[in-house]
This record gives C-alpha cells, sequence and structure tokens, in this order.
C-alpha cells in the first residue's frame, strides 16, 4: 500500500500512518528522538479497539523529508499541526512519550483548541530547570564500541530482565535509515526544548506518566510537570525504565485508556462530531 503523505507548510514531505476504529475519538501517537512511527509498533493495537490512531514520520525520519538545516520541537509541533489539518481532525487526544512528549507540550500550550486530553510520558519540559541525565549515562552512549553503545541504550531503555526475553528486533533504539546528520539535527532540537514559561498554558486534561527507574530521562521530571500543568495527573510505573509503555504496557496501556474515558472523551462509543454537537450527554451527564 502507498505511503500517505502530505506537506508541512515550508514543503517539506510528511509520511503519516492511521489505524485503529474509523469513527473513534482520534489518538496522535508522538515518538522519541530520531524514531520514526515504528516506536508505536508493540503497542499502537491496545488503542486501537477504541481510538482512531495517527501517526507520523518527524521530517528527518522514516518516509519523510530530510532537509539539512536546523530542527525543533516546537517546529515539529508545527508540522503536527499541518498533519491535522490535512486530514481534518480539529481536535485530538494526544500522546507523547521522550521527544515526542516535548512536542507535545508544545502543541497543548500553543494550539489548546486542538488537543482533548493530553499524555506526556518519559518526557522533561526542557531548559535549565529540566532535570538532565548524569554523565555516566552520557559516557555509556558514546562509547567508541558501538555493539557496547548499543546495549547501554537497550538497558536505559528495558529492564535487564525484559531483554533477557525479548531478543528484538527493538523498534525504539532509532530509526536505522536515518542520515547522520538528520539524527544530529533531532538530538539539538531534544537538547534545545525548553517549554517551562509555557506550560501552565496547558488547558487540556493532562496526565504525565514515568517509569521510576528512568534514568534516561530522570524520573524527577515528571513531578515538574505536574506541578507546572495546572491540575496534571502524575503516575509512575514502579520498576519501569524508559521504555514503559511498551515493557509495562500491561499497566500503561490501561493507564491511558482509563484517563481517556475519565475525560469523557471515550465513553459510549461516540465520535467526534457526535460529541461536539451534545450527542451521549442524556447517558453521560458530559457532552
Amino acid at each position: 500500500m502507498p505511503v500517505p503523505f502530505t506537506q508541512a507548510r515550508d514543503g517539506v514531505a510528511l509520511a503519516y500512518q492511521r489505524g485503529g476504529v474509523p469513527g473513534g475519538e482520534p489518538l496522535l501517537l508522538l515518538q522519541g528522538q530520531a524514531n520514526d512511527h515504528h516506536w508505536w509498533d508493540g503497542v499502537r493495537q491496545d488503542f486501537e479497539h477504541l481510538h482512531r490512531t495517527i501517526t507520523f514520520d518527524y521530517r528527518g525520519t522514516g518516509a519523510s523529508g530530510k532537509p539539512d538545516e536546523p530542527y525543533s520541537t516546537r517546529g515539529f509541533a508545527r508540522d503536527v499541526i499541518d498533519l491535522l489539518d490535512h486530514l481534518g481532525v480539529e481536535r485530538a487526544h494526544v500522546y507523547g512519550t521522550s521527544m515526542g512528549g516535548r512536542v507535545a507540550q508544545w502543541l497543548a500550550a500553543e494550539h489548546p483548541e486542538r488537543v482533548r486530553c493530553l499524555i506526556l510520558g518519559c518526557t522533561s519540559p526542557g531548559g535549565t530547570r529540566g532535570i538532565e541525565r548524569d554523565n555516566a549515562v552520557r559516557r555509556s552512549l558514546a562509547q567508541p564500541d558501538r555493539e557496547a553503545a548499543r546495549r547501554a541504550l537497550l538497558e536505559l531503555m528495558y529492564t535487564p530482565a525484559w531483554l533477557d526475553t525479548h531478543p528484538g528486533p527493538y523498534r525504539t533504539t532509532g530509526d536505522p535509515d536515518m542520515p547522520a546528520f538528520a539524527r544530529r539535527r533531532h538530538l539539538a532540537a531534544s537538547a534545545e526544548h525548553d517549554a517551562w514559561d509555557v506550560l501552565p498554558r496547558v488547558t487540556a486534561p493532562t496526565l504525565i506518566v514515568h517509569g521510576t527507574d528512568d534514568v534516561f530521562n530522570p524520573a524527577a521530571n515528571a513531578p515538574l510537570l505536574a506541578e507546572r500543568i495546572t491540575g496534571a495527573r502524575l503516575e509512575l510505573v514502579p520498576g519501569a525504565r524508559h521504555a514503559y509503555f511498551e515493557e509495562f504496557r500491561h499497566l500503561a496501556g490501561p493507564l491511558v485508556l482509563d484517563f481517556l474515558t475519565e475525560c469523557g472523551l471515550s465513553e459510549n462509543g461516540l465520535g467526534e462530531r457526535e460529541r461536539e454537537h451534545g450527542l451521549g450527554a442524556s447517558r453521560s451527564g458530559t457532552a
């Protein structure tokens, strides 16, 4: 099947993917740095019995265009808006993990009318107030032995016990076909993220999820986000590392689905247009 594309406002081609229930509430899934939509392959189906899922390949990854120019998390958020406009989606639930959570922060703060419910997973506000990974973690990823560095990354994503029983392939360790210059551009975009000042502008109901044993994006960032976003709910996944959403999907998936239901946006199987016209209020008590 041909890959569908749209164009960003600057003309860059953006590849996107859709799945799930055609009439379901749209759920936008945003992956981590230097990864394409395959990041979600292991868990996407957990949401597709209730939701219409949307993913896309960031510029620089997958089948999308790869301009050699500066990228930013704010710019990725603009690409998302262009995609939603192309798809005719006025509002969507947004679930962003890792760098995808940074992109989601800009979406919710600068385009509140486009975000129904917000889930921020294993992410950070960035800037001087965000908690950075320590130097030991940085050194483990910068080892000249590429296999040792790859193993270090895997152990930051997953527990050793899980790795022992799941030999791969792994979907969360980067797009293997990504050009080196694009990988550097992604690294800079994530490192330069700073949404601290705009986070109080987030009005969408917000769930923050983080693994307690995440040192790749330290778990201490989760309460910072929860304190900065009014009314945000914080859930920590005991024993989980960075890829909590995959290794602990039996906990994380239902947690996210329950949150969406509690927002009143997944009940009774009503679609977006029906909800906007108030249908179902007599049964749920909310429009």
